[in-house]
């Protein structure tokens, strides 16, 4: 089925059809905005009559004058110094919303034009570590962005760029071989006992490390085995990585997000072609050398005292850090998987660093106006006293710990509402809430922005919450469950009272609301968009009966349409955003 045209749409067309008939030379100049009173209103008559210096109020209706309303316009008027007040006919409403109602799953939404290539690194965890608070939004937001760029049209590949590479692991192997049998097989254990076992060997080698000089003479040697590639250094290298892995996955099931094993790529995956890196940007002279290192230099990047602030592809000892890694991952997106668009989750306070990455991958043409990369630099996640969520005792919280709490709370919520379900119902729908709260506190907040993190408020069934969303949703699968001796039909014959109108006109704003937020990388205007859906759909409840008291049959089929048709646009929207919406609660 064809894409669905929104109504907004079609009367932005008919309005650029009749001013190029009024006043051909004006074509093309911005010309609608939609207002808060879900009709349509022109605003840049004013501005084109100055333009050709003519009246504004005259230059209006001449537009009204060759204005095609037939089928799509009850009413057009010129008001104020020469405003255009334009009302849909509820015959257009029902229609468009009907042909949407058509369209599955997809609802009308129109795919991209020119879909590419799109890989997005987010989820970013570390091999032998615990993930925490501080990698929930990487997570969270990589995954939604990935749900609406697949929805409309666009091909995604994820990269988990995890930390799996570096100095830290030739302390933990060394101690391994020191003491085997400390870690459990990983067949025999799950992602808590996994972790718990790695959490022992790094507390137990760190406490050798710092304390016994030969030993961290030993770790240090076996950091260059492993660089080297020691066949007996790698096998244990690979078994703290496939323990970590163990681990990883529990967390993210938890998180209700989908994980591929050929999409972990960590740092050690690009070791290999560092070296290629650094002589590529050397040779170009993007890179020069500086007291040893080899950096790059930029003249609006400085620090202290006025000083350049450089990019270190490689140190003066030879070895390399995350520049080198990173831009040997940008050759490969590019290169090798043939993406058009990079987009990284990351959080913000490394944004300078991917400024200069990127500037030196533009430098060396890895990146163009053709292939460009986004850094969607993410805030921080807070605490109800406004600094960095931390433990009672200081420590970091545990994402796992945090995750379990959110559905604990969840629970003691549908428990108190849901009177008729089965405590293991209660279980099932308790974490679909508890998991959506934590996912729908963090997308509704705008990436760059710090939020707080309030277990109470975002398990509310009272305002902007995932809750508020899901109970919408549950309400309506109860009342299509009631509506005995009738079915969701459209009536474009019948006249719409108010509220029917205003849920109505924000529903085919759907397409058009999904198309603009995954140009932006917005998952928070999604948000916006489903939860003023839902407040809209409540002002419809509380002002135009479905089933009690029961209206004329016409009305009611037309009411469970408009029901049916919002439980539809909330589902695949949450769904977007990676949150499930359950149909009893």
């Amino acid at each position: 089925m064809a894409p669905v045209t929104s109504i907004a749409s079609n009367v932005h067309q008919r309005l650029t059809d009749a001013l190029a008939a009024a006043l051909p030379e004006t074509v093309g100049d911005p010309l609608l905005r939609r207002s808060d009173r879900a009709d349509f209103q022109a605003n840049g008559i004013l501005a084109l009559a100055k333009k050709v210096k003519g009246n504004p109020r005259e230059l209006a209706t001449k537009v009204t004058d060759a204005l095609d309303a037939a089928g799509l316009l009850a009413n057009v008027e010129v008001s104020g110094p020469g405003f255009l007040n334009i009302t849909v006919t509820d015959k257009a409403i029902i229609e468009t919303l009907a042909a949407r109602a058509a369209d599955g799953d997809r609802l009308g939404v129109p795919l991209k034009e020119n879909p590419g290539v799109t890989v997005i690194d987010y989820a970013q965890p570390n091999v032998a570590k615990e993930m925490h608070v501080g990698h929930l939004r990487s997570a969270v937001i990589g995954d939604a962005l990935r749900g609406m760029l697949d929805f409309t049209g666009e091909k995604t590949i994820g990269r988990h760029h995890i930390g799996d590479w570096g100095t830290q692991f030739g302390m933990l192997i060394q101690y391994l071989i020191e003491h085997p049998g400390e870690l459990a097989p990983a067949e025999e254990v799950d992602g808590e006992q996994a972790m718990s076992s790695l959490n022992r060997v790094y507390k137990a080698s760190r406490t050798v490390f710092d304390a016994d000089e030969d030993f961290k003479e030993r770790a240090r040697k076996r950091v260059v085995a492993l660089q080297s590639g020691d066949k007996e250094t790698l096998d244990l290298w690979q078994r703290f990585v496939d323990e970590s892995k163990v681990y990883f996955y529990s967390v993210f099931e938890k998180l209700d997000m989908e994980i591929r094993d050929d999409e972990i790529v960590g740092e050690s995956a690009y070791n290999d072609g560092m070296p290629e890196t650094a002589r590529l940007l050397e040779e170009s002279g993007v890179a020069v050398r500086s007291e040893g290192a080899l950096v790059v230099f930029f003249d609006d990047i400085k620090g202290k005292d006025d000083q350049p602030v450089p990019l270190i592809v490689q140190k003066a000892d030879g070895g390399f850090g995350y520049a080198a890694s990173d831009l040997t991952a940008i050759r490969n997106r590019v290169q090798d998987l043939h993406a058009n668009s990079l987009l990284y989750v990351v959080d913000v306070r490394q944004s300078l660093h991917f400024k200069m990455v990127f500037e030196t991958a533009r430098r060396a043409g890895w990146l163009s106006d053709e292939v460009t990369a986004h850094n969607m630099g993410y805030g921080t996640v807070l605490g109800a006293d406004g600094k960095p969520f931390k433990t009672r005792e200081g420590e970091t919280v545990r994402l796992q710990d945090l995750l379990d709490e959110a559905v604990q709370r969840a629970a003691e919520v549908v428990r108190e509402k849901a009177k008729d379900l089965t405590e293991d119902e209660i279980q099932e729908q308790a974490t679909k809430v508890g998991i959506g709260a934590v996912k729908y506190a963090d997308l509704s907040t705008s990436p760059s922005r710090d939020y707080k993190f309030d277990l109470d408020q975002m398990v509310s069934l009272n305002g902007d919450t995932s809750v508020y969303l899901q109970y919408a949703y549950a309400r309506i699968q109860s009342i299509l469950r009631k509506a005995e001796g009738a079915s969701p039909v459209a009536h474009a014959e019948l006249e719409l009272a108010p509220a029917e109108r205003a849920l109505g006109l924000h529903l085919d704003g759907f397409g058009e609301l999904v198309t603009e937020a995954t140009a932006e990388y917005a998952p928070h205007k999604l948000a916006a968009y489903l939860y003023q859906l839902a407040s809209l759909y409540t002002t419809f409840y509380d002002q135009c009966p479905v089933i009690k008291p029961r209206p004329a049959q016409e009305v009611m089929e037309n009411r469970l349409f408009l029901c049916d048709l919002t439980a539809r646009t909330l589902h695949q929207g949450m769904a977007l955003l990676g949150i499930r919406t359950p149909e009893r609660l």
